[in-house]
């Protein structure tokens, strides 16, 4: 037997369609690790001491640490598997910061569908980014070209 993968054709999505993803906890070896791989030792990240004196009283995560990981738990949801051809575009807003203890997690709605003529078409995902407050952290959208059911 083999493996199907889960992804949902171009046909399959319609505007206003929603779908919740699990939470995911950020931790203080995520932001470690994140700063050892991209070099951004920003203190504010890094130093616990420093990250008392700033305007949230504590280290906070790296803004795309905490998108890496919204769009992680994205694909977790299986709709794109195996469908998806393209990441097209990102535009993100950071609202509110994502903590050491935070709990993360994402919502997604379907915004726009475009059809294109050779393959499947594009859709717009609007991607709200909420703690475990039910507090939006990030909010923007994301397109993605997507198979069409006869690619």
């Amino acid at each position: 037997m083999t493996y199907t993968p889960r992804g949902r054709y171009f046909q399959d999505f319609q505007v206003g369609q929603e779908i919740a993803s699990p939470g995911r906890t950020i931790t203080e070896a995520d932001i470690v690790n994140f700063a050892g791989l991209t070099w951004d030792t920003n203190p504010m990240h890094t130093d616990a001491e420093y990250g008392k004196t700033t305007m949230f009283g504590e280290r906070i995560a790296h803004g795309m640490l905490g998108l890496a990981f919204a769009i992680g738990l994205v694909w977790q949801l299986g709709v794109l598997e195996g469908t998806v051809v393209a990441f097209r575009e990102l535009n993100m807003k950071f609202k509110g910061p994502l903590k050491i203890g935070d709990t993360m997690r994402v919502v997604a709605q379907v915004q726009e569908t475009k059809p294109i003529r050779s393959a499947g078409g594009i859709v717009v995902i609007e991607l709200r980014v909420l703690n475990q407050r039910d507090e939006t952290c990030y909010q923007g959208t994301m397109t993605v070209l997507v198979k069409g059911r006869d690619a």
